[in-house]
Formats: structure tokens, sequence, C-alpha cells
């Protein structure tokens, strides 16, 4: 049988098809944001609705990642007699790795799914399709919000993650293992700088990006049925975890051959 003019297919089609309809959505979101009229409304009430769901878990999350990570090199550190490099080691660990990452996470997870679900029922129930027919942008007026909402509430969350854990690191290191205070806060101003902070500000700005891109994407290309928009949302969380730490393995990188690090 001859397969003349047929479509060659070949391993990993299906996924780079993905990645390029995602790229679109991104670009088409990028290009909406300055369009008016902008939807205030729909933007403050994702805002609201993407804090109520994840504030507490991530300072609930903040506090027992910080302690492990400050009991850890706390003990690595009394081994090797760097007592007095702890509170450098874990607060930049904190800050740059661990506030990023935590906050992405429970934004996608939490926020992202809800988002994905929300346009996935929209689609299923055909409201997208009747959006277009009216002439309504879906995408300036469902996702453009949502993305920006994840962004916004991303940043805040790695700030409030960053003082968290660094507070429980401190508390951790200094009662449980009796460090010193004044060691801990120094070593923490001389080797901590600004460019950390705001790495740490851009990784949250991408991971909120990427979460409320993703999971859009997902709701609006489910499977037919319910079970096509469960499946797109457990989809949309996973596929966001790996893009965010493949993101974070490119950004770190960049960073450390970039800027140049603080010296004793």
């Amino acid at each position: 049988m001859s397969t003349r003019g047929a479509p060659v297919s070949f391993p990993g089609r299906a996924a780079l098809h993905h990645i390029g309809r995602i790229a679109t959505l991104a670009w088409e979101v990028l290009r909406g944001i300055p369009r008016r009229p902008f939807q205030h409304r729909e933007f403050f009430q994702q805002c609201w609705f993407f804090s109520a769901v994840t504030i507490l878990p991530t300072a609930l999350v903040a506090i027992p990642f910080g302690a492990v990570i400050s009991l850890h090199l706390g003990s690595l550190t009394q081994q090797i007699g760097a007592q007095s490099f702890t509170g450098a080691a874990g607060a930049l660990a904190i800050i740059q790795q661990a506030s990023p990452l935590i906050t992405a996470l429970l934004v996608a997870g939490a926020g992202g799914s809800a988002v994905c679900a929300d346009i996935g029922a929209r689609t299923i129930r055909e409201e997208i399709d009747a959006m277009v027919v009216l002439g309504v942008s879906p995408i300036h007026r469902i996702v453009v919000p949502r993305v920006l909402a994840a962004v916004v509430v991303a940043v805040l969350l790695n700030g409030l993650v960053s003082v968290v854990g660094v507070l429980g690191g401190y508390f951790f290191n200094v009662v449980l293992q009796g460090g010193t205070p004044g060691a801990y806060l120094a070593s923490f101003n001389a080797l901590a700088q600004l460019p950390d902070l705001w790495v740490s500000e851009l990784k949250a700005v991408l991971y909120g990006f990427l979460a409320g891109i993703v999971a859009a994407y997902r709701g609006m290309n489910p499977a037919p049925g319910p079970k096509g928009v469960g499946d797109a949302v457990n989809q949309a969380v996973v596929v966001t975890f790996l893009l965010l730490f493949l993101v974070n393995v490119v950004i770190t990188g960049l960073y450390l051959q970039l800027v140049p690090q603080k010296g004793m």
C-alpha cells in the first residue's frame, strides 16, 4: 500500500505540536495585555482567588522547608567547622531556590488547577465557541486576567516565602542548634546581595506566567466530557511542574555564570 502524500510522523511530534501551541498562546497573551479595555474586575477577582487558595498553604510549607534547610546546613557546617556560614548558606538557598519553587508549585497546583478546570468547563459547555461567534476574544476576556493574576500573586507570595523561610531558618538554627545570632546575621550580610532577590522575583514572574499559560492551554483544549476536563487538569499540573524545574535549571545556571558572587 502506498504511503505517498501521507503526513510524516516521528517520535515527539505530538509534544512539539503542543509546545508550539503553548508558545503561540503565550505570545497572544503578551499581545493582549496592553489591549483595551482591560478586564480590571476579572483581574482583581482572580488575584483574590489565587491569594485565598495559596497564601496559607504557602506560609505553612515555607516554615518546615526553611527549618529542614537550616537543620541540614547547620549539621553540615558543624561537621566541617564552618558554623559561621550557616546563615548565609541557608538564607541564600531559601531565597534563590526554595522560595520561587514553593510559590510556583502551590500557584500551579492550587490556583492553576482551578483555572484549568474553570476554563475546561466553559469549553465543554461551548461557552468559548459562543464568545468567538459573538466576536469576543476569549484570550483577552478570560485568559489574560488569569495569567496576570497568577504572575502578581506569585511575586507577592515569593516575598512572603522568603521572609517566612529565613525567619524559620534563623529560629531553628539559633534555638535548636545553639547557633549564634550575630554570626548568622553577619554571614548573611557578608554573602547575600540584592541580585539574589531580583533573580528570585524573576523566577516567580516566569513561574507564574508559565503556570497560567499551561493551565489556560489545557483548559481550552480538553477531551470531550467531564472526564476530559479532569484529565486536562492533571496534565496541566504535571506539565507545569516539568517546565518549572527546567526553567529553574536554566536561570540558575545563567545567574551563577553572569552575576559575580560576593566573598568574605
